[in-house]
């Protein structure tokens, strides 16, 4: 088969197409002929050197693909629904830039009625992501506020739509004036410009003073202390990424006068069957959601597979909203 590879650490340019041998599928696992790729930031730290594979997984970068179930588990396919020349979308342990990708089949979602498989490649890594800590860990609810950090990210536009479809009004940061008004476009509530206001401030002041509820902090660092600020009595942080680097201080005494909780997770790690339970959970409370179109597909770019270093460096850009595609 082909797929991308990373051939030694380093930047965009070093994603290479090769020829690999094709995955077999092992118990419980199916393989997918892959049509679409999504791109997210794991994979730019991983071309980078910086977020290796976890053991057994496959060395070529992709967390998510969408395309047609072509052979595997017989029994494991049946228990979940699912038959050789499906349409799926899927949440990849790794090797997701290749023409044929090996899944655990629980991590298998269906393609949403309407969506192309360029569109259905933008959902696993993005909505496991969210489900999995904005609702899972930090437990947001109807009436609740939440304040997502990169609103235009695909974790971002994710966040947003979900939120709002479940009855949560939702801030954003962003860094530009086209990147507030998607957000709006989209559902946000409040979009903060981070590079001309405090988002404490903001968040505070949409709040009548009071903070938000639950805050989806991709960025770490200083973001962390000033995140605490924000937070209303009981509320909740989620980290899922460190952009802004791994180290804050923060004002303990708001901690504990607010009964505030910080928490955070990485997904590529969890076992199969904990991403078998968030792909349930998805299937039950949000493919209803995108099938009623009340999620909508944010694609920032489809490109072909061949240039994914292209794709990588539109990503390390920061200038895309959504999510960006590989297509095969």
């Amino acid at each position: 088969m082909k797929a991308i590879a990373i051939t030694r650490p380093g930047g965009p340019e070093v994603l290479e197409l090769v020829d690999r041998p094709d995955p077999v599928p092992g118990l419980a696992e199916c393989l997918i002929r892959v049509a679409a790729s999504g791109v997210n930031r794991p994979d730019v730290l991983q071309r980078k050197g910086a977020y290796p594979p976890p053991p057994g997984a496959s060395d070529l970068p992709g967390l998510e693909v969408a395309g047609e179930i072509v052979a595997g588990d017989a029994a494991a396919l049946a228990a979940h629904g699912f038959r050789l020349g499906d349409r799926v979308c899927a949440l990849a342990n790794g090797g997701g830039y290749a023409a044929l990708c090996s899944v655990p089949v629980g991590q298998c979602l269906p393609v949403p009625k309407g969506w192309t498989l360029a569109q259905a490649a933008t959902l696993p890594e993005t909505c496991f992501t969210v489900w999995a800590n904005v609702f899972d860990r930090a437990g947001l609810v109807a009436g609740e506020t939440l304040l997502v950090h990169g609103g235009s990210s695909g974790i971002g536009v994710t966040a947003i739509q979900i939120a709002k479809a479940l009855g949560a009004r939702v801030l954003v940061t962003v860094g530009s004036a086209d990147k507030a008004e998607a957000c709006r476009q989209l559902g946000a509530d409040v979009a903060i410009n981070y590079r001309e206001q405090d988002f404490v401030a903001e968040a505070r002041a949409a709040t009548g003073g009071r903070g938000v509820d639950v805050i989806l902090d991709m960025v770490a660092g200083d973001y962390i202390g000033r995140g605490v600020q924000a937070l209303a009595e009981d509320g909740r942080l989620a980290l899922i990424a460190v952009q802004g680097g791994v180290t804050s201080e923060i004002d303990a005494g708001l901690v504990l006068r607010r009964r505030l909780t910080i928490t955070g997770s990485t997904l590529r790690p969890r076992s199969a069957a904990f991403k078998g339970r968030l792909a349930q959970s998805l299937r039950e409370k949000v493919w209803p959601l995108i099938e009623a179109g009340r999620v909508r597909p944010v694609v920032d770019c489809e490109l072909p597979a061949v240039r994914a270093a292209e794709a990588h460096a539109r990503m390390e850009s920061n200038q895309h909203i959504g999510k960006i595609v590989l297509t095969w």
